[in-house]
């Protein structure tokens, strides 16, 4: 039997609030914030793993890497004569955090390019790891943590647990040079915030001129301009770290958001709803196939014996209700009237729509 529900149904994740102190909590500073010239930067390299039994790549871009390799330890090998599944292609990533040196370690990850089957049991060779103006920034070498792995039978039969082509080398590059970072010049900052908003902006600069005298002030909704006071033009970090556990209460614009591939609904408690209907009923499909066989008389000199479905399709609709809501409902109203029409948790996609389409959702109704 199939079954057709129309409209689908979907999971929903409701952040409902009562009061906009429940909305938005008081949070540090440090969680939605960065200071401007602090950052991360990315690395990538291409390497080869060895060691590996007989799952490594088919293909002649791994035969070639090997013959190149040993080309430089004073051996030539035509790259057509290497027959070989025990080495991979791969790509190493990492994040070269801020303030790492020259001579400490940092994690990368592995992943394979070709058809390598498992990089279980490899070891990555010296791959020099670049950043996007091509300069080496660190040196990545060592055994492989996958995490997982696979077994396969002469029969074809094969079980394998979590993703057996990626894997990490824990410290396994050597940072040869850092990213110099400048985050206080001419005696100020500039703080970052995570999430644009004018109205944060705004409370982040308030807390810091209570604290601070006036020392801050929003430069836009993503960006707060801060003068380091006197008492710390020495020590900008020691600045930085005292402003780190200020309490500011964010901001965020009403917004809806709506993830169709995965049915996931999120509404921001600051979401209201205007005066509107809404009337909901679901349309049932149901289609079953009985097959039917026919056979040719008993007289019959020729014909065959014929299997034929027959589809007996059942159509049923639900009667819907009408809910009025009032203006300036909230999302915890929204929610208990679509529980008081029968409307499950999916049908909620639809309705969002239509009350945008109406223009009685006030909020950012995003799909993704």
């Amino acid at each position: 039997m199939k079954k057709i529900i129309i409209p689908a149904l979907f999971l929903i994740l409701a952040l409902a609030a009562a009061s906009e102190a429940a909305v938005q909590p008081m949070v540090r500073l440090k969680d939605i914030v960065t200071v401007e010239g602090v950052r991360e930067n990315q690395l990538v390299g291409m390497g080869l793993v060895v060691g590996l039994q007989g799952t490594g790549d088919k293909g002649q871009m791994a035969m070639q890497m090997m013959s190149n390799m040993t080309q430089q330890f004073g051996v030539a090998v035509d790259p057509k004569q290497v027959r070989s599944k025990n080495s991979a292609v791969v790509t190493v990533t990492c994040q070269l955090s801020p303030f790492l040196l020259p001579g400490q370690n940092t994690d990368v990850l592995v992943s394979a390019i070709g058809d390598a089957k498992s990089l279980e049991g490899g070891v990555l060779l010296q791959t020099p790891l670049k950043g996007a103006n091509g300069q080496v920034y660190a040196v990545a070498q060592g055994p492989l943590t996958i995490g997982g792995w696979s077994e396969s039978g002469a029969s074809g039969s094969a079980a394998k647990k979590n993703v057996v082509t990626v894997g990490r080398v824990p410290n396994g590059a050597i940072v040869e040079q850092g990213v110099p970072m400048s985050f206080a010049g001419g005696g100020s900052l500039n703080l970052l915030l995570r999430q644009s908003d004018f109205t944060t902006a705004q409370r982040v600069a308030s807390a810091l001129n209570t604290k601070f005298g006036e020392v801050a002030h929003a430069v836009d909704g993503g960006r707060v301009s801060v003068s380091v006071p006197a008492s710390y033009r020495n020590s900008p970090s020691a600045f930085i770290a005292s402003i780190e556990s200020l309490r500011v209460r964010p901001d965020a614009a009403a917004r809806v958001v709506v993830n169709e591939r995965t049915g996931t609904i999120v509404m921001g408690g600051e979401v209201t709803i205007g005066n509107v209907a809404v009337s909901h009923g679901s349309l049932m499909v149901s289609i079953q196939e009985t097959p039917q066989v026919s056979q040719p008389g008993f007289r019959a000199n020729r014909g065959e014996t014929v299997v034929t479905p027959q589809s007996d399709v059942d159509v049923r609709e639900s009667g819907g209700q009408l809910v009025e809501l009032p203006v300036s409902s909230t999302v915890e109203d929204l929610v208990s009237a679509v529980n008081t029409i029968g409307a499950k948790p999916r049908d909620l996609i639809a309705i969002l729509q239509a009350m945008d389409q109406a223009g009685a959702l006030h909020g950012d109704l995003v799909i993704q």
